[in-house]
């Protein structure tokens, strides 16, 4: 076997230069929001805590948002919100005795003064304080009337925002 040689040459011309050229470098961010945390199905809760069964009352609640639950949205984005009429919606939103018919009727704002009422079903549209660290402002007024049958009342709302 005969050994193997490698030449190698290199040619450099004195005085020339590589071509140059330019290319762009781009990006298009757009708005949006992002929802994150553990448990991304269930937002929050509005509880009235315990009320009297006899008589009148209005009881006011304000929502509270999990603590695992992010919303977050690209400052400038326009986000709207939708809450719908919930599980035991008549011509009203009702909470409902579990394993029973009795209905107590509520009603949604978001203003804690309870001056601006959340439509069923209707887009309203939120203004951001904060636009990395969103709550979402609900506010609930039950007003019991009457006697009411003892127990938990409940009802599950479906939320959806749009941006």
């Amino acid at each position: 076997m005969r050994p193997l040689f490698l030449l190698l040459l290199v040619y450099s011309s004195s005085g020339s230069a590589l071509p140059t050229a330019n290319f762009a470098v781009n990006a298009s961010v757009v708005n949006g929001c992002v929802i994150s945390g553990t448990n991304t199905a269930v937002f929050g809760t509005l509880d009235f805590g315990t009320q009297p069964g006899v008589g009148s009352a209005t009881a006011n609640a304000a929502y509270v948002q999990s603590s695992s639950i992010v919303l977050a949205c690209t400052p400038g984005t326009a986000l709207s919100m939708r809450i719908d009429g919930g599980s035991n919606y008549t011509n009203t939103r009702n909470l409902k005795l579990a394993g029973n018919t009795n209905l107590v009727a509520y009603s949604l704002y978001t203003n804690a003064a309870h001056t601006t009422a959340i439509p069923v079903g209707q887009d309203m549209a939120l203004t951001l304080s904060n636009a990395n660290n969103i709550t979402l402002p609900v506010y609930g007024q039950l007003q019991l009337s009457g006697v009411n049958r003892a127990g938990n009342y409940s009802d599950t709302l479906t939320v959806t925002l749009s941006w």
